[in-house]
């Protein structure tokens, strides 16, 4: 039996389109990723473990570098994976592949103090406080996304509740609290700087930029560097929001299943890199308290 890679490829991409509702942009790396096995066989269902090496070999020779290579091999053990439950193989060639060590990097976190010179830095500094002061309240006090912040919609916001449904990576629903700082900025905005923003063409977003329309991830991320610049602070990403509103919680106590919900990660693995920034945390709590933490002078 014959299957030519076109077709396989667009049946593939197809199913992860509706079953996990991946972004146009990761469905093309995944094709880019699987292209190039197309020059070791006339078709996917004559590939050997053999053939992959080779595919391997030749990306790193290129330069591809190692989380490229990890992401690349993960996409051809799911798409072949996907062959075998379509019963056009019997097994896969992708599975016994090995994967390049990746360095494990830890997330950069803001200090308390450094969020708080942030937020404060919206109010004194910004065109639209208000709405800056929000964004900064919602992205640290939710750990949203970048762009789960930016596109959430006005009836997804319960304020009188202190919570918002916020549908993330994969189509995935999750509710998440707001906390009350962030209620307390959310609302002011609402009322007295986005019905200045608004026009009849605006969508019903919460977050709006200067001239009425839809924030963008890139939008944001110009906001948030203008602020870092005024508070003294450099190389804050959005994500650096995320990170700390994680740590912060497991420093306070949170449980890690807790903070996997809110985060919205499929497997606690991933938020479990977060212990380790806890653990520094701790050390250097024992290291400056403790009596036997120190150095004896």
């Amino acid at each position: 039996m014959s299957l030519s890679w076109h077709a396989a490829l667009d049946a593939w991409l197809d199913r992860l389109l509706v079953e996990k509702g991946l972004s146009p942009n990761t469905l093309d790396a995944y094709r880019r990723d699987l292209q190039r096995l197309e020059s070791q066989g006339e078709g996917p269902l004559g590939l050997s473990p053999q053939d992959l090496r080779r595919a391997l070999e030749s990306a790193q020779d290129e330069g591809l570098s190692a989380r490229s290579r990890a992401r690349m091999i993960s996409g051809w053990r799911s798409f072949f994976r996907h062959l075998v439950l379509e019963g056009l193989l019997q097994n896969s060639p992708a599975e016994q592949l090995e994967g390049p060590k990746l360095p494990q990097h830890l997330p950069d976190v803001l200090t308390r103090e450094e969020v708080e010179s942030l937020i404060a830095a919206a109010g004194a500094s910004s065109k639209l406080p208000l709405r800056d002061r929000a964004l900064l309240e919602l992205a640290y006090g939710s750990g949203l996304r970048a762009s789960e912040l930016v596109d959430l919609p006005l009836c997804e916001l319960f304020l009188e509740d202190g919570l918002l449904r916020v549908i993330g990576k994969g189509r995935k629903e999750r509710w998440v609290p707001m906390g009350e700082a962030a209620v307390l900025s959310v609302g002011p905005y609402l009322d007295e700087e986005r019905p200045g923003l608004a026009g009849p063409d605006s969508p019903p977003k919460v977050f709006l930029n200067y001239r009425g329309g839809a924030l963008s991830r890139v939008g944001w991320w110009k906001i948030l560097q203008k602020l870092s610049l005024s508070a003294g602070l450099a190389g804050v990403r959005p994500h650096s929001l995320r990170h700390s509103f994680a740590t912060h919680l497991l420093e306070g106590g949170a449980d890690l299943r807790s903070v996997q919900e809110m985060l919205g990660h499929v497997s606690i693995s991933t938020t479990q890199i977060y212990t380790q920034l806890d653990r520094l945390y701790l050390r250097e709590v024992h290291r400056s308290f403790h009596p036997r933490g120190r150095e004896m002078s």
